[in-house]
C-alpha cells in the first residue's frame, strides 16, 4: 500500500458491462487494486459501441485500463464453482445487470456473503433495485430524458437535447467508487462486508441537485447571472460569465459600456437578471462585430471570465493541457493508433505499455488467472475443451 497505489492487495471481480460499473472498476485498478473483468465469449458489449478498433472501442478502452480479462460461460455450473473459489479470496464484487438477473446466475449477494462474509458487493442499475421501473433497461440517454436533464438542455430551437458525453454513467462510477472507498475503510473495524446499491437515476439526481432544487422552486432555467452565456463571434463562439458587481463593471469597461456602470437597472445581479434578454441581445450584437481572439484578449485584459468554445483537438493541443501533462498517448492491443487518454486527477501519469495503461483483449488473462488460483495446465485445457472458459 502507498499513496500511489492505496488499494494494492485488494482484489476486485468485475461482472459489469458498458461504462458505469466498468469505469468504477477501472478507477480501482488505477488505485492499485487487482481487477479481474469477467466477460462472455463475445466480450463486453461496450467493445462494439461506436467505432470499433479491433476488439476495442473508445468506451471499452476508457473503462477497462489496468484490468485482467477472463471469459466464462456463466450458464455452466462448473463456471460458478470456479468463480466461487475466486470470490472466496476477493474483496469487491461489481455487477451491473438488471435487478434479478445476477441472482438467477447464482451470484446474488445473499449467496456470496455466505462464501465470503467480508465481501463488498456493488450493484449498479438504471432506475434502482425496486420500484415500477426497476427492471427497465436504461442507458445514459434514457436517464438524461427521465431525470429532467434534457429539458434543462434546450437549445435556441426550444428542443430538448441530450449531451453526447455519457455524463450519468461516469457520475455513477464516481459515486460508486466513493462508496467502495468508504466501505473499505469501515471494513477495517468490521467482521463483515456490505451490499452497495447505486443507480444511474440516483446519481443523476444527486449531480443535478442545485438545478433540481432551483428548477422545482423557480421553474424553467434562466441564467444565474447576467450577462452570461455562449455568444457567436465573427469567426466562432465564446463563453462569458459575469456574476458580481465588480465583474460587471470590468466587463463594461472592457467593451466600452461605461454608461451602464451607473445605470440603476444593472446595479445588482438580481436587477441584471430582470433585464437578461436585453443584455444578452446587446452582447450578441456586439460580439458579432469582431473575432473570438479579439474578444478573448480584451476580456482577459480586464480579468473577465471567458473562454473560446474549443473542439476536443484544440483542447488536447492547448499549451495549458500540455503544461500539466493532461494527456497520455497510449497504444492498445488490437489497435493501430495511439489514444489520447486523460490522466486521472491527483494520480501518477499513465505511461504507454505499462500494465495500468492497457485495456485487455477478450479473455486475455483467463489461463493466467486460473493458474494463480491453483488450476493445473491439464485442468485448464479440459475446461477450455468443455467451453467452460475461453
Amino acid at each position: 500500500m502507498s499513496y500511489k497505489k492505496p488499494y494494492l492487495g485488494i482484489r476486485v471481480i468485475d461482472f459489469s458491462q458498458g461504462v458505469a460499473g466498468p469505469y468504477c472498476g477501472m478507477l480501482l485498478a488505477q488505485y492499485g487494486a487487482e481487477v479481474i473483468k469477467v466477460e462472455p465469449k463475445d466480450g463486453d458489449w461496450s467493445r462494439n459501441l461506436g467505432q470499433e478498433y479491433g476488439h476495442h472501442s473508445a468506451f471499452s478502452i476508457a473503462a477497462n485500463l489496468g484490468k485482467k480479462s477472463i471469459v466464462f460461460d456463466l450458464k455452466n455450473k462448473k463456471s460458478i464453482q470456479i468463480l466461487d473459489n475466486i470470490i472466496k479470496k476477493t474483496d469487491i464484487f461489481i455487477e451491473g445487470f438488471r435487478p434479478g438477473v445476477i441472482e438467477r446466475l447464482g451470484l446474488g449477494y445473499k449467496r456470496l456473503k455466505k462464501i465470503n462474509p467480508k465481501l463488498i458487493y456493488l450493484s449498479i442499475s438504471g432506475f434502482g433495485q425496486n420500484g415500477p421501473m426497476s427492471k427497465k433497461p436504461a442507458m445514459d440517454p434514457v436517464i438524461q430524458a427521465f431525470t429532467g436533464f434534457m429539458s434543462e438542455n434546450k437549445g435556441p430551437d426550444n428542443i430538448p437535447h441530450r449531451t453526447p458525453v455519457i455524463i450519468f454513467d461516469m457520475t455513477t462510477a464516481l459515486y460508486a467508487t466513493q462508496l467502495i472507498s468508504a466501505s473499505l475503510y469501515a471494513r477495517i473495524k468490521e467482521s463483515y462486508g456490505r451490499k452497495i446499491e447505486v443507480s444511474l437515476m440516483e446519481s443523476a439526481a444527486a449531480m443535478q441537485v442545485i438545478r433540481l432544487m432551483s428548477g422545482f422552486m423557480e421553474g424553467p432555467y434562466t441564467h444565474a447571472s447576467s450577462p452570461s452565456g455562449t455568444f457567436k463571434t465573427k469567426d466562432g463562439w465564446i463563453q462569458i460569465i459575469v456574476v458580481k458587481n465588480h465583474e460587471f463593471i470590468k466587463f463594461c469597461n472592457a467593451v466600452g459600456w461605461t454608461d451602464y456602470i451607473h445605470d440603476v437597472r444593472f446595479s445588482s445581479n438580481a436587477k441584471r437578471r430582470k433585464y437578461e434578454n436585453f443584455l444578452t441581445s446587446e452582447v450578441q450584437k456586439l460580439f458579432e462585430t469582431n473575432t473570438t481572439t479579439h474578444w478573448k484578449n480584451l476580456l482577459n485584459k480586464f480579468e473577465v471570465q471567458n473562454e473560446k468554445v474549443q473542439t476536443y483537438e484544440e483542447f488536447i493541443k492547448s499549451d495549458q493541457a500540455k503544461e500539466i501533462n493532461l494527456i497520455s498517448w497510449l497504444s492498445q492491443p488490437t489497435t493501430k493508433t495511439l489514444w489520447p487518454v486523460p490522466n486521472l486527477p491527483g494520480m501518477p501519469k499513465l505511461k504507454n505499455k505499462k500494465k495500468n495503461s492497457i485495456a485487455p483483449s477478450i479473455g486475455q488473462h483467463t489461463q493466467q488467472v486460473l493458474r494463480e488460483f491453483g488450476y493445473s495446465n491439464e485442468e485448464i485445457i479440459n475446461l477450455i475443451k468443455q467451453e467452460v472458459v475461453v
